[in-house]
């Protein structure tokens, strides 16, 4: 076993070596146990390198080649402090472990090597074990190693992908249940205005005296439900500020300055308390035009509302410089929509006061949340 006669490119690189000035001295004096081992390792396939005597010089096998890359070169006989310099902090433990006499094992270390003239960020799997000399004393140590760095860029590739398909399909399931909640909201919104346009229409040809008047009524009242829908529609149907809801319904009535005097801080409301409060502005404005304050140049009405520190919300629709409008001897759908139904949505109570100058509305309740 004379690495003189061995024949093989990397016993080529280790006879090219002046040995001679290294701590191993000439290869003619090299321990037995260096030369078995050597011949093991650079007969294996499996990348390998050791390190051997006090200054830990290098020997690695043919396969061991591609993990030097461009220092492959001259590596042969380099001691471990210079060759391995970039990395030395990071695998020494494991290093004087193996040269205490415990074999170590690692997988899938990350290491900054900079193997071809630059850092590079590599992953390895290696295992450390001593070497002993013929006297039986620990003179180095063999490395078994593998690059897993492609593996582990595969795998974090695959570990991404899986992440971004599972946040595409939790997007995708989320999405789903939305449209699902969109189309239950939709079609409960869809009868809720439904029943609504039916209950107009139904009760103003009740209490009409010709179909004249009947469609002109219904006709207004089914204006009004679409000025607050267009409202609504502009809020996703979510909630709408009460003084957008006001303005909308008193919108067709203000034909001078000071005819409307508007006050209230701004509040949201649900969706069907905005149509609620629309539907009792139209027939307020609506009775308003026909017997009261707005049918006389002099006439004014004064819309506010508030919320008590308890929470309560209070709405106000008083009219001023009217004609004297006296109670209706029975009570129509207007009547029965502002102090009813209306009501209804707040989980309160109104009440229409007659007073001399006109009429006087008031609407208790709550917001929803």
């Amino acid at each position: 076993m004379d690495p003189l006669q061995e024949q093989g490119v990397m016993w080529d690189a280790i006879r090219s070596v002046d040995w001679a000035g290294s701590s191993l001295g000439p290869i003619e004096g090299w321990p037995f146990t260096l030369r078995a081992v050597l011949r093991t390792v650079l007969a294996s396939k499996q990348p390998m390198c050791l390190w051997w005597g006090p200054d830990l010089l290098q020997f690695h096998n043919e396969a061991y080649l591609p993990m030097l890359g461009a220092r492959a070169d001259g590596a042969i006989g380099k001691p471990f402090s210079v060759l391995w310099a970039d990395v030395s902090e990071d695998v020494m433990p494991y290093l004087k472990q193996a040269l205490a006499g415990q074999g170590t094992w690692a997988e899938d270390l990350p290491l900054t090597v900079t193997r071809n003239g630059y850092p590079e960020e590599t992953y390895w799997s290696f295992s450390y074990s001593p070497l002993f000399n013929d006297h039986g004393r620990i003179a180095g140590a063999l490395n078994i190693v593998t690059e897993t760095t492609r593996l582990m860029r595969e795998r974090q590739e695959l570990e991404e992908l899986n992440r971004n398909l599972s946040d595409s399909l939790a997007r995708q399931e989320e999405g789903e249940r939305q449209r699902r909640v969109l189309q239950r909201e939709l079609s409960h919104r869809m009868k809720n205005t439904l029943a609504m346009v039916q209950a107009v229409v139904t009760q103003s040809l009740r209490h009409s005296t010709s179909i004249e008047e009947a469609t002109q009524v219904a006709s207004a009242r089914i204006q009004a439900l679409g000025r607050a829908q267009d409202m609504l529609t502009a809020t996703d149907w979510t909630i709408a500020d009460l003084r957008a809801a006001v303005d909308a319904a008193i919108e067709p009535h203000v034909d001078r300055s000071g005819r409307f005097i508007v006050s209230g801080d701004t509040l949201d409301l649900s969706a069907q308390q905005a149509m609620g409060v629309a539907l009792a502005l139209h027939e307020l404005a609506t009775n308003a035009v026909k017997y009261g304050a707005l049918s006389v140049d002099e006439g004014c009405v004064k819309v506010g509302w508030h919320v008590s520190p308890e929470g309560e919300f209070h709405f106000e629709w008083r009219e001023e410089n009217g004609p004297e409008v006296k109670p209706l001897s029975r009570k129509g759908f207007g009547t029965r929509l502002t102090e009813r139904v209306v009501p209804g949505y707040f989980n309160g109570r109104a009440e229409t006061d007659f007073q001399p100058d006109g009429i006087v509305y008031r609407l208790q309740g709550r917001l929803e949340p």
